[in-house]
């Protein structure tokens, strides 16, 4: 179907609609040229996530936060890949262009704006420049800024799309004008419920032209409207683009489900005539001030300007993939993929990526900690299905607050540390905070379910002290083991917390809180270090696991003890373990004094899981999964709670001894806590 519509062109002298004319800055930017062994990055605002791509005006993906259906070959819940509204096909003279007739690709990924430049040349005919945005300020929209500069007479005809994945039931396609008095607001439309029907999914698009210049206003594209099959959608337009001018036009996008929403379809229309009625700069601005607020935490690294990329990534990775008003959590993967794990949410949140948000920036640590208080229904109804009191929350979690993990993996039902863990986080987040009301509403009923279930769960012993039987550590090639030193220092820290929390909130603690944590045993080799579990034998492990309980448990607090389980299990680390396991190395070297080894340590544990051309991290070196969030939260740990001497005691963030690496110049960490402070460490 065709339509006439009176849209507005905007024909120029080039004006960047990029980054691309203003002076990059080295410590923001991350500029390519090289397309081969290409990983993408992640453009996501909390709510949505977008895979970067090579190929000319595509996205790999979108991902939908918190939005799960049945993945049909583990018969688990996985979160949804949802329609890719994200790529645009260009035609020049009738020619589709691709990654074979393009040169002078390029592509930076400018992290304080949240934005993806790419630009290329047509054959001679064009130059062309596009910007990616997840919006942060529209959160379940993207925006593709595009600019095509004619290098000589050239028709263009552009196709902007809504792909439905083939596995999706039920797929409507349509396209609809919606008019109000004298403005027209055309939608392309798509809808489908996800694979197994649990969710209606609805998307939309539609094209925006920058009107600048006004001399060609009477000119009217024709919108032909094309239904390819049943999983693809398609909007597009035709002109002629005289030599020397520019034509400025965006695609944006909207996608909504009925997991957030009642009526999705209506819901992605408004989001897109939103776009559609404000005037770009408004958007983007808008999105870049959200981006410059989460920037206000930031790490400053002088003298390597490649480490100081590798961290700002980590942190810009956290920052996209979280979202303070979401209440919810960060799958080890975020929003940059679908598998592995199945985003589903682990104890990677609470240990590895909640400390570095909870310094930066309270409300995301706020959103990570109430999705697991909002599930706590689920938790204790969990541990009474297995026998145990209080609550016993799921190794793998999704939005039910159910167990996740599938069948077959032995983690789900023994990997019990998680419980401990989340309890860890929630009076960290107390600590910082000092949000009183939040402790009694929300964190000590999970603390106090919490050590209800450790004192459950535990065994005495006939000397009386207790052990915690048959679970799977942090160490998750030990299966099935019996008094794990992880399991058992997280159960000693967490019941510890419970008292600390019922007396702050002026309660009687549980006497068998403070009786069984002092009783649980931490196991020794005849040596003096620390036993990993009651049968260990020197094997080789997946990843920190004793070492953990000198950092963060502090459970082992003695110099010589900390240094003697760290000179024996580094060498057992397995080189197929994730990417955070060398960063509680790191920690701890550098507390101890040794700034060599923790940057030695420091580097190994990301440098080899970063991939071209970004340094986009996968959690082990051998794969090329991108982001690895959980190595991001060990990597930003290392520089925040080693190098950087930061700890979160109950009187706050605090500051002990530093060690900056020689390599580096000074290290500035900003927007520290409630407070916003800066803390400098120099030569």
């Amino acid at each position: 179907m065709r339509f006439l519509l009176p849209l507005l062109l905007c024909m120029c002298p080039y004006l960047a609609v990029t980054a691309q004319n203003a002076d990059p800055d080295p410590g923001w930017q991350i500029h390519t040229e090289d397309r081969t062994d290409y990983t993408g990055i992640a453009l996501a605002n909390g709510r949505i996530g977008l895979l970067s791509s090579a190929e000319p005006l595509q996205i790999q993906h979108v991902v939908l936060n918190n939005v799960y259906d049945v993945d049909s070959h583990t018969l688990v819940s996985q979160v949804l890949h949802g329609m890719n509204f994200g790529n645009i096909d260009l035609y020049i003279d009738g020619e589709p262009i691709s990654s074979e007739n393009i040169t002078n690709w390029s592509q930076t990924m400018d992290m304080q704006r949240a934005a993806l430049t790419t630009s290329f040349d047509v054959e001679g005919k064009a130059t062309i420049h596009y910007t990616v945005y997840a919006l942060r300020n529209i959160p379940y929209s993207g925006y593709f800024d595009v600019a095509v500069e004619a290098r000589e007479d050239i028709d263009l005809r552009v196709v902007g799309k809504i792909m439905t994945p083939e596995e999706y039931q039920l797929p409507e396609q349509s396209f609809e004008v919606l008019r109000d008095v004298e403005t027209t607001m055309p939608i392309l439309q798509s809808k489908a419920l996800s694979p197994f029907g649990k969710h209606l999914v609805a998307a939309g698009g539609t094209f925006i032209w920058h009107a600048i210049n006004s001399s060609r206003e009477d000119e009217r594209p024709e919108l032909t409207h094309r239904i390819v099959s049943p999983y693809e959608n398609t909007l597009e337009w035709e002109m002629r683009l005289p030599r020397g001018e520019q034509l400025e036009f965006a695609w944006t996008g909207a996608q909504c489900t009925s997991k957030d929403f009642a009526d999705p379809k209506s819901e992605a229309d408004r989001m897109i005539i939103y776009n559609l009625l404000n005037d770009r700069d408004v958007l983007i601005d808008r999105h870049e001030a959200a981006w410059a607020d989460l920037w206000r935490g930031d790490i400053e690294i002088e003298g390597d300007p490649q480490f100081q990329l590798d961290v700002r990534l980590a942190l810009y990775h956290l920052y996209a993939f979280g979202r303070g008003d979401s209440d919810l959590s960060i799958a080890p993967m975020g929003l940059s993929l679908q598998t592995p794990y199945n985003g589903h949410i682990f104890w990677d949140t609470e240990l590895w990526m909640f400390p570095p948000l909870l310094l930066f920036n309270q409300d995301i640590a706020r959103s990570l900690v109430n999705y697991r208080s909002d599930r706590l229904g689920k938790a204790v109804q969990r541990a009474r299905n297995y026998g145990y009191r209080g609550a016993m929350f799921p190794w793998e979690s999704d939005d039910t607050g159910e167990e996740a993990t599938p069948p077959f993996a032995l983690t789900g039902p023994f990997e019990h540390h998680i419980t401990a863990d989340i309890a860890i986080a929630f009076w960290n987040y107390f600590r910082v905070t000092k949000d009183k009301q939040w402790l009694r509403e929300k964190g000590y009923p999970v603390i106090r379910a919490a050590a209800d279930f450790w004192v459950s769960r535990v065994t005495a012993n006939a000397d009386g002290t207790y052990s915690i039987k048959n679970v799977v550590g942090a160490n998750e090639f030990a299966p099935n083991v019996d008094d794990n030193a992880f399991t058992n220092g997280a159960a000693i820290t967490a019941l510890d917390y419970a008292v600390r929390a019922a007396r702050e909130l002026g309660e009687v603690p549980d006497p068998q809180w403070e009786r069984v944590g002092t009783g649980i045993r931490i196991l020794r080799m005849a040596d003096g270090t620390t036993k990993e579990h009651a049968a260990y034998d020197g094997a080789i492990i997946k990843q920190a696991d004793v070492n953990l309980l000198s950092y963060p448990l502090e459970v082992v607090t003695d110099s010589a003890a900390i240094l003697r389980d760290l000179r024996y299990y580094e060498p057992k680390i397995s080189p197929e373990g994730p990417a955070m396991g060398k960063s509680i190395f790191a920690i701890l070297y550098a507390r101890m004094g040794d700034t060599d080894n923790a940057f030695r340590l420091f580097k190994e544990s990301y440098v080899p899981n970063s991939q071209p051309p970004f340094g986009a991290l996968s959690e082990v070196a051998t794969s090329n999964y991108s982001y690895f969030a959980t190595g991001a939260g060990g990597m930003l740990q290392t520089v925040l709670f080693g190098f950087g001497g930061l700890q979160l005691t109950d009187a706050g963030i605090t500051q002990g001894p530093t060690a900056l690496p020689a390599q580096w110049t000074s290290l500035t960490l900003k927007g520290i806590g409630p407070e916003r402070k800066t803390y400098v460490i120099e030569e």
